[in-house]
């Protein structure tokens, strides 16, 4: 359940006070919402939690920072909230992933079918959302970056510590692959329902 401007704002200062029923009151309240930012990131449940874990370590450190940058402070409050997941999941990748080698994908295998490609105007959100999880983890985080964040290649390229034309090539691979998983999907559907 999500806390009101006035609870947010008395919970903010308990935080900054470090009191430990303000970090549980924040955390339960804007734990799905930042979950949800996390689950983007990885497809492993383990890492998305200590992806969770580490941003909101971050938020009770630096809590005494926020200042609402409009009116409505909640909707402010997870504006910042959403920033520091998405650096905190950055931190993750790098730490993490940034050196493991992504094989290169088959072209072949990748191919899709000209004539099926309007079956991904069917698809929904959750759909797609759930085919990104599938998507190597590089590829996946300049995808997540990019489109959902609104990052442009200069910015991934700084954060994630890789080059701007690799950044642009993750994505252009990271669309591929989404398209034939999706094309997948849609095929093992349209194979259940005749």
């Amino acid at each position: 359940m999500l806390l009101s401007a006035e609870e947010l704002q008395i919970h903010i200062r308990g935080c900054s006070q470090n009191n430990r029923e303000s970090q549980k009151k924040i955390y339960s309240s804007f734990y799905g919402y930042a979950m949800s930012i996390c689950h983007r990131y990885t497809n492993r449940e383990e890492d998305a939690t200590e992806i969770l874990n580490d941003g909101f370590l971050k938020v009770f450190v630096e809590i005494y920072r926020f200042k609402p940058a409009y009116a409505d402070t909640v909707s402010s409050f997870k504006g910042w909230l959403r920033k520091i997941m998405i650096y905190t999941a950055i931190d993750h990748f790098r730490k993490n992933q940034k050196h493991q080698v992504v094989g290169e994908l088959n072209e072949s295998y990748m191919h899709v079918p000209a004539t099926h490609e309007d079956a991904v105007d069917k698809i929904s959100y959750e759909e797609i959302l759930s085919a990104i999880k599938f998507l190597t983890p590089g590829y996946r985080t300049v995808l997540n970056l990019f489109i959902i964040e609104g990052f442009s290649h200069e910015e991934i390229a700084k954060e994630l510590g890789i080059s701007v034309g690799t950044s642009k090539s993750n994505l252009a691979k990271a669309r591929k692959q989404l398209q034939k998983l999706l094309f997948q999907q849609n095929q093992t559907v349209n194979k259940n329902v005749v």
